[in-house]
């Protein structure tokens, strides 16, 4: 982990037992199962609580689903401007 997030105490029972843990991480969108490998962060064997740092959230945000999601739509709503603006100067062109 960079910047190396170091946590001691668990945030969720106040267990002094949290562990780091690297594991893949199996998670699930609309349905659709996916797994991010190798992901470094603290775990509570008391409660379950899960602490990810910003480079796990990164990861995990890069193998999901809904983040491609999100990313092909604001893609496509640039295109759509993109051609927007191509017929607006098109039509300014022939004026």
């Amino acid at each position: 982990m960079s910047g190396e997030l170091q946590i001691t105490v668990c945030p969720s029972c106040g267990s002094g037992r949290i562990e780091r843990a690297v594991r893949d991480v199996v998670r699930r969108h609309e349905g659709q199962e996916y797994v991010v490998p190798a992901v470094t962060f603290y775990e509570c064997p008391d409660c379950g609580e899960k602490v990810y740092d910003r480079e796990a959230m990164l990861k995990i945000e890069a193998c999901s689903p809904a983040y491609k999601k999100e990313k092909v739509k604001s893609s496509a709503r640039g295109r759509r401007r993109s051609a927007a603006a191509e017929k607006l100067v098109q039509k300014k062109s022939a004026t």
